[in-house]
Parts: C-alpha cells; sequence; structure tokens
C-alpha cells in the first residue's frame, strides 16, 4: 500500500479506543496521556468517562467521543436521545451510536430512520460530530444498503463498520473490512465519510482501510500503529 502519511498525519485518522468495562480511572488517565501525546483525531470511551476524559483533554486538541446505546443498540430511542444530550452536556465532541439492528430485521425502518434523525438531529444543534454503528458482521448487503440509503437521508457525518465487539458466525469477519468501506463509500458518497472500525491492529490494516475510502479508523491500538510507520519510515531512510 503507498499512502504518504507522516506518523502524525496517520495519528489523525486514529480513533484510539478504551471501550472496555472493566478498566480503572488511572487506566483511563494514561490513556488519555496516550492520545494528547500522539493527538489522535479522537479519544473514544464510554459515555460514563465523558467528563473524566474531558477534563484530561481539554485544550489539546484530541476530541472527546462517547459511545451511546453501546455495544449492542438495544435501548430505545429515547434512551439513546438522553444518554446522547448527557454525554455532549459533560463534554462529548462526538458521539458514536449503535443502530437498532432489531428494528432493521424486522422491517421497522421507520424507526431506524427517526432513531437516527433525532441523534444526528441533537449533534448538529450542539456542532457535534455524529457518526452511525453499523455493526456489519450481522448484515447482509441489502441491509447495509438499507442503512447507507438512510444516512444519505439524514445525514450524519460518518457511517461507521462496527463496535469491534460483534461476535459473528464462523467465517465472517467480526470488524472492518475493506470490502465493507468500499461498499458503504461507494453509496453514501462524498456527503458522508466512513469510519472503519473492528480488530484493525497492524499499520498494513489501517492503510488498507484509508485506500478504501476509510476517513477515520477506529482501534485500540492506534499507539502501536503510528511506530510501527515511524519504524518503516526510519528503517527506509537507513
Amino acid at each position: 500500500m503507498n499512502i504518504s502519511l507522516s506518523p502524525r498525519q496517520l495519528a489523525k485518522y486514529m480513533d484510539q479506543t478504551l471501550l472496555k468495562p472493566y478498566v480503572t480511572e488511572d487506566q483511563i488517565r494514561q490513556f488519555c496521556e496516550e492520545c494528547r501525546k500522539y493527538g489522535f483525531a479522537m479519544a473514544a470511551i464510554n459515555s460514563a468517562q465523558t467528563a473524566l476524559c474531558h477534563s484530561l483533554l481539554e485544550g489539546s486538541g484530541v476530541h472527546v467521543g462517547a459511545a451511546i446505546g453501546f455495544p449492542l443498540g438495544q435501548t430505545t430511542m429515547e434512551v439513546k436521545a438522553f444518554e446522547t444530550e448527557r454525554a455532549i452536556a459533560e463534554g462529548a465532541d462526538e458521539i458514536d451510536y449503535v443502530v437498532n439492528l432489531v428494528k432493521l430485521k424486522s422491517g421497522d425502518l421507520l424507526y431506524v430512520e427517526e432513531e437516527m434523525r433525532r441523534i444526528v438531529e441533537i449533534c448538529k444543534s450542539r456542532n457535534v460530530i455524529s457518526k452511525v454503528i453499523f455493526e456489519n458482521c450481522y448484515l447482509r448487503k441489502e441491509e447495509i444498503e438499507i442503512l447507507c440509503r438512510i444516512a444519505r437521508e439524514v445525514g450524519p457525518d460518518f457511517v461507521k463498520t462496527s463496535t469491534g465487539f460483534g461476535t459473528p458466525e464462523p467465517g465472517r469477519a467480526s470488524g472492518a473490512v475493506p470490502e465493507d468501506v468500499r461498499l458503504m463509500k461507494s453509496l453514501v458518497g462524498d456527503q458522508i465519510r466512513v469510519k472503519a472500525a473492528g480488530g484493525i491492529r497492524t499499520l498494513d490494516q489501517a492503510l488498507d482501510m484509508i485506500e478504501a475510502g476509510a476517513e477515520r479508523i477506529g482501534t485500540s491500538a492506534g499507539v502501536a500503529i503510528v511506530e510501527e510507520l515511524q519504524k518503516r519510515q526510519a528503517a527506509e531512510q537507513e
């Protein structure tokens, strides 16, 4: 893959994540320090940690991103709307929410659209970036196409491949694959960006997603990926 990026430029593609439910506040502080040091685009955390991360990252240029309805998407749109509003009030600059797949697979597309519209409108009214998580490992191509069509109508800032927590059937990838990124980008066009997330742990994987059309990369391995690029570029200069 031949994309010429500096480590700092690559870091700006990265939404560095700490979404495990059993970390300590000391680990969250260390995580935020790493996000500040490397200059990632966003620190992605569960919404309960929004206020703490906002206080730790204020003035750094690193956004705080709250995960809403995470990871299953199985709360009502009213609960997701409240969680979104609360996270923004506590300092979230970006919102990544999970689609209600039960409603999608049951054919209740009006619900799916209304949920997306409510969350996106809350974000837009407060100048906050909105991302819609599809969880592609559970979806047929036709269902990805439906969600992209709804997104084109509603207008979130990003559509996103995965939470990274999905457990698909054998033989199906649980996270991001370049084919899904290309499909999503072809369907949403230039008006909406694509975020690839789930299982991206190496520099080559990240670059493959960028080449496929991703403009953000969600990963817990951002530090390792950026350092891998630093080492590769240093070796090339020797």
